[in-house]
């Protein structure tokens, strides 16, 4: 007898097999119709979301905040479907096709990746967007969020299944696991015969259980100790700025700085007055020798941990470094791959810097919370990749196919 999973599991594929085959029209109506059920569905999601509020309400406010839905949100996320809905569609892209010596017609086309599994934690939109670019690039879905999210997420499902329904069209497309067990988690990272790629999303400890624990193949996703590094000829009032955004913004998200580098010609007078600011806006310091000299008893000593730590708070670790190939250096042993910028007037020093910073996204001149799919123009993303294999950076609808060799002949033998 199989169990839950494993039917879960066959469903999603079956469900794929006739999602690879739909047309573009017929998937943006999907879309649509799933945006629109959204929305009318709004008061039924929001009283499944105060359930999970109440169950959660001793939770840090932060965690609240990214569980809890509003009439606005509800908006936002059935705006993000039809931004979707509006965007090319991957499947059936050629990639490039040419003639082979044997006269064979050889065409590189993209193609669903089949079944997804998306392991999360508790963000109920992640369950709309995550939906909506896994069915518009031909994939069925298998979304398990956090247990704190729960009837949220399974009353999001329902109504997208529901609208798929009405268009007759395979509801088991979406699928939301409604068992939060940790071995039913387990068991998702290992079902390789119904899923064909597994997305974690969420904190670092959970993608490291993902990529730990996983069967599945895991395109590894989130974890952000991004640094900023203000090289010598850095235009003062231009990294100030920079610095504020990347950290201040919003700093609990993957993509915010979490270190700051800071070349020892300029540390002296760069460093008090940025200080200054970073105080006022709440952000605690924490700093190398060099940097507890120059700013004095107000930093936080940093210990070996602070380099290697994704704080995702108001803490901001400061080093002072002699040269940029040391900055880079220590870039490239501490980061996690994802986001890393270079503040400078050096033509030569920026390109040089882009060309040996081992992430996948860097940056000149800019702040790293441009790293996200709606910001490069994606509409949206599935997450931000980490790793160098298959897809890197922030992940749109390409990044959720594969490819397959189309070879048409007239009866050619190999030699």
């Amino acid at each position: 007898m199989i169990s839950e999973l494993e039917q879960i599991g066959q469903q999603a594929k079956q469900a794929a097999f006739v999602l690879g085959q739909l047309a573009t029209t017929v998937k943006n109506q999907a879309l649509l119709a799933m945006a629109q059920a959204l929305r009318t569905n709004q008061a039924a999601i929001l009283a499944a979301n105060q359930q999970d509020l109440q169950l959660a309400d001793k939770l840090p406010a932060k965690f609240i905040d990214r569980l809890r839905l509003t009439s606005e949100r509800i908006n936002q996320m059935a705006q993000g479907m039809e931004q979707v809905a509006n965007l090319p569609d991957p499947i059936g892209v050629v990639e490039r096709g040419w003639v082979n010596h044997a006269g064979l017609q050889i065409v590189q086309q993209h193609v669903p990746l089949g079944v997804i599994g998306i392991i999360y934690e508790a963000r109920p939109n992640v369950t709309a967007d995550a939906a909506a670019l896994c069915f518009k690039s031909g994939n069925a879905v298998i979304l398990r969020g956090g247990k704190e999210a729960l009837k949220t997420n399974l009353q999001v499902g329902a109504v997208m299944q529901q609208a798929l329904s009405k268009l007759n069209l395979p509801a088991n497309a979406i699928q939301v696991i409604s068992d939060p067990a940790h071995e039913t988690a387990n068991q998702l990272m290992q079902l390789t015969d119904y899923v064909d790629v597994l997305i974690p999303r969420g904190s670092s400890r959970l993608i490291q259980a993902v990529v730990q624990h996983a069967t599945v193949p895991v395109i590894e996703t989130g974890a952000g100790n991004c640094h900023v590094y203000v090289d010598q000829s850095a235009d003062f009032v231009m990294a100030e700025k920079i610095i504020l955004n990347a950290k201040c913004q919003r700093p609990s998200v993957c993509n915010a700085m979490e270190k700051l580098l800071v070349h020892e010609k300029i540390a002296a007078d760069f460093l008090p007055e940025l200080a200054a600011k970073l105080t006022t806006a709440g952000v605690e310091i924490r700093g190398d020798q060099a940097v507890q000299q120059i700013l004095g008893a107000a930093v936080v000593p940093a210990t070996m941990a602070d380099w290697k730590t994704e704080y995702n708070d108001l803490i901001l670790a400061v080093k002072v470094v002699p040269s940029m190939e040391t900055a880079i250096e220590h870039i490239n042993q501490y980061g996690t791959k994802h986001s890393e910028t270079i503040i400078t007037q050096n033509y030569e020093n920026s390109e040089r810097f882009l060309s040996l910073v081992d992430a996948a996204a860097v940056y000149v001149n800019a702040s790293s919370r441009f790293t996200d799919g709606f910001e490069y123009g994606f509409g949206a993303e599935i997450g931000i990749s980490t790793q160098k294999l298959h897809a890197r950076g922030p992940m749109g609808l390409p990044e959720l196919t594969t490819t397959k060799y189309l070879v048409r002949g007239n009866g050619q033998i190999r030699k």
